[in-house]
């Protein structure tokens, strides 16, 4: 029998929009006579899909609607979806941060969570005095807590500063010892929102291992929000997608990455030969143009190359202008991030600049890639960023005695020499 550890049955959160206050004790009138009647909550019956898109005069939207979820112990489960589906929202349920507005949720063991920076600790506390206090809020005991604290204190990478108030703490070391103390000190279910991202890169990979482990040899289950879709591949085992708050996609962490990509609207000029002809931007640049063509053929493959043609209207003057390209795998991995300054301060004008670049061959393996631009002075890219502007394929083919499927995101063409020698007394003879 299948051992589950959370039951999410129905669940629905309500949230009404506009300036607090406002009309609430008319509202609030209304809630409390139906109740007294034994009458369903008037306000129940409406409420619009939370879109956050789209412009509306509804009050009352559902950042969470109809939510039915079961999860085993010892699952780590990716929750996948854009900014305003309702993540964050769901976690915050599960932590009892909020109630739910309908429904319920069974949980089988203790919860520790991480949703922002600096959850559960108080800033005029000490590293040493929040370890104690989140390890009590757990339900253990003080000897407990005193058996794991150095192994706290060392993963976390804190022990000059463990008695300074956290107040002081940089945002990074806030959450180094935030999940050091969530992932040590035991619970049955840890629940993460994105705020690994604040670490630095050793630390997400310390981070990332640790979640495994706790999950793999302790049998503890782990909820795990995160828009890098590398992490939840290689880390989760299973991916719920949720869209307006809505839970569209239950399954295995590929099957959802896969739903959630092929769902993106952002994306939906993914095609073979990229080409935007139209203006976006601000009142600092405005792209007319950006074209990603095959350097060689008609068609993009490893051997072809990729060549850029961006057209833009800069309407700042005398900056030291600089473009930024990001080249990220559909799984949001970065492939590369680079720059270059266009101008001096003296000769940046306004008007049309046209900028154009390559990527050579035998660099890119077959995949889908995407293209994030950017904008600034001297690389300080404040003056624009456009994410997912274009994507293009490049179709996987033989390169030599290579075989046709690689793994890996770069695949170059090396320039391999071989020396032999027979004589085992002299190896290195020619």
């Amino acid at each position: 029998m299948s051992d589950v550890i959370i039951k999410i049955e129905d669940l629905s959160k309500q949230y009404r929009l506009g300036t607090v206050g406002t009309g609430t004790l008319s509202h609030d009138i209304n809630r409390w006579w139906a109740s007294l009647r034994g009458k369903e909550d008037p306000f129940l019956k409406i409420g619009e899909v939370n879109d956050r898109t789209k412009a509306s005069d509804a009050e009352y939207v559902w950042a969470l609607k109809d939510i039915n979820v079961e999860i085993e112990r010892g699952d780590i489960v990716g929750i996948i979806g854009k900014n305003g589906a309702g993540k964050s929202t769901l976690l915050k349920i599960l932590s009892k941060v909020t109630r739910p507005t309908i429904g319920n949720i069974k949980l089988g063991g203790r919860i520790a969570s991480l949703l922002e920076v600096g959850t559960g600790f108080h800033p005029e506390m000490t590293g040493r005095e929040n370890i104690y206090l989140n390890g009590a809020i757990l339900g253990m005991r003080k000897a407990e807590i005193t058996q794991k604290f150095d192994e706290i204190v060392a993963f976390a990478g804190v022990e000059r500063y463990v008695d300074t108030p956290v107040k002081r703490y940089s945002s990074g070391m806030y959450v180094r010892l935030a999940f050091s103390v969530a992932a040590h000190l035991e619970p049955e279910i840890l629940v993460i929102d994105e705020v690994l991202a604040v670490g630095d890169a050793e630390f997400q990979k310390k981070c990332l291992g640790k979640m495994q482990d706790i999950s793999r040899n302790d049998g503890r289950t782990v909820l795990f929000v995160s828009h890098n879709m590398a992490a939840i591949k290689t880390l989760c085992q299973k991916g719920i997608v949720l869209e307006n708050g809505t839970n569209v996609f239950n399954g295995t962490q590929i099957d959802a990455i896969d739903y959630y990509q092929k769902q993106q609207d952002s994306l939906s000029s993914y095609v073979h030969s990229g080409e935007i002809h139209t203006a976006l931007g601000n009142e600092n640049i405005r792209i007319l143009e950006f074209n990603v063509t095959a350097a060689k053929g008609s068609e993009f493959k490893i051997s072809s190359g990729v060549k850029c043609k961006l057209i833009f209207y800069n309407h700042k003057q005398n900056i030291n202008l600089a473009v930024g390209v990001e080249l990220r795998t559909i799984d949001e991995f970065i492939v590369f991030h680079t720059g270059e300054v266009l101008t001096s301060q003296k000769d940046s004008k306004c008007g049309i600049y046209i900028v154009t670049f390559e990527i050579d061959a035998n660099i890119l393996n077959a995949g889908n890639y995407y293209f994030n631009l950017l904008f600034g002075e001297n690389q300080r890219y404040s003056l624009y960023r456009r994410d997912n502007i274009i994507g293009f394929e490049i179709l996987n083919e033989a390169i030599g005695n290579n075989y046709a499927t690689m793994p890996g995101v770069i695949r170059p063409q090396l320039n391999f020499e071989t020396k032999f020698n027979h004589d085992f007394n002299n190896p290195f003879i020619e």
